[in-house]
């Protein structure tokens, strides 16, 4: 029996650190613009003056992150090879890629506020609520939704396929669950997302170690079979 090539050895190992630094640069942009941005309904604008360094920072991470994410999906549909389901592929991929555009738009939309506000009277002008009203719809609400429908379709995925473990699929449905309900209202359901692509990238990593350690192949024979289409 022919052994695995170094390509299907070096695939789960690049979807897991692609998917390392999309969680890494996501959680700390978010964490950045939350201490940085006030909610929505107080917000006056200050911080598009006195933390605008800060902010600007955060949105440099977010371009980043996005690349490190499509490359996380397109490793992982790499893996799967022809064991990737159609449906669940086309709810996969669209929804990750419309979540990047999203959240793409909103550090742009960020970045004009930022722009805009080297004029003090733009923060107590209409068009800075509309510009405002307008990040935080597409974070919040669009892009987080997204985020909740790829972690439902990812773990249905991994429940069919095994590619990695079971409770991380378990996990996916109750924080995607949680930012589907609460996103729009619970500012701190924007890192569930990036924890638990965190949390799945760790989890193929040390699965792959343990399958390239002579001394632990023998301890994985308790994985799920490859998911096998009906023909």
């Amino acid at each position: 029996m022919v052994g695995p090539t170094p390509a299907t050895h070096k695939t789960p190992k690049a979807a897991a650190l692609a998917g390392i630094v999309f969680a890494l640069l996501m959680l700390a942009a978010f964490a950045i613009l939350l201490q940085a941005i006030e909610p929505r309904l107080s917000d006056k604008g200050g911080w598009a003056q006195a933390k605008a360094h800060a902010v600007h920072f955060a949105l440099q991470l977010i371009p980043v992150a996005g690349v490190s994410f499509l490359w996380f999906i397109g490793v992982l549909r790499d893996r799967l090879g022809p064991n990737e389901d159609k449906l669940f592929a086309t709810v996969f991929l669209g929804s990750g890629v419309l979540f990047v555009g999203l959240i793409f738009v909103a550090a742009a939309a960020t970045s004009s506020i930022l722009f805009a506000a080297e004029d003090p009277a733009f923060v107590d002008s209409p068009t800075f609520k509309l510009a405002r009203s307008l990040t935080y719809d597409l974070t919040s609400v669009y892009a987080m939704k997204m985020a909740a429908v790829f972690m439902f379709t990812a773990s249905s995925m991994i429940i069919r396929t095994g590619f990695t473990a079971r409770w991380t699929a378990i996990l996916g449905y109750a924080l995607g669950l949680t930012v589907l309900l609460a996103s729009q209202s619970v500012s701190w359901t924007l890192f569930l997302f990036p924890i638990w692509v965190l949390t799945v990238s760790v989890t193929i990593l040390v699965r792959q170690w343990r399958l390239t350690d002579p001394g632990t192949v023998a301890c994985d024979d308790t994985s799920p079979p490859p998911f096998v289409p009906e023909t």
